[in-house]
């Protein structure tokens, strides 16, 4: 093996454990706002509040979209992650209405 193809194969593993790290941070960051988002659900149920807040989550979207170009994101994947996440949430607190 090169030098080049020795160092190319630790900048590539340097790299990959740098995105497993960052899934893992995504995996227990998304579990801590279902923790939060789960608590909402049960408080919504109890006040006979509706499942779904249009005006909170379209403010929510646009949001993450500025923090996303911000971050140099692509807004339209930001969006789209976020619309599935208040999906998931909104099921989730159907679940509790019944």
């Amino acid at each position: 093996m090169t030098d080049a193809t020795t160092r190319a194969a630790d900048l590539l593993r340097d790299h990959r454990a740098s995105i497993d790290r960052l899934d893992a941070i995504l995996v227990y960051t998304l579990a801590e706002r279902f923790k939060h988002t789960q608590s909402v659900g049960r408080l919504k149920a109890r006040h006979d509040l509706p499942p779904s807040d249009p005006s909170r989550e379209a403010s929510q979207i646009e949001r993450l979209e500025r923090l996303a170009r911000e971050a140099d994101l692509d807004p339209e994947f930001a969006r789209k992650f976020l619309t599935f996440v208040i999906a998931e949430v909104i099921r989730h607190h159907e679940h509790y209405q019944s």
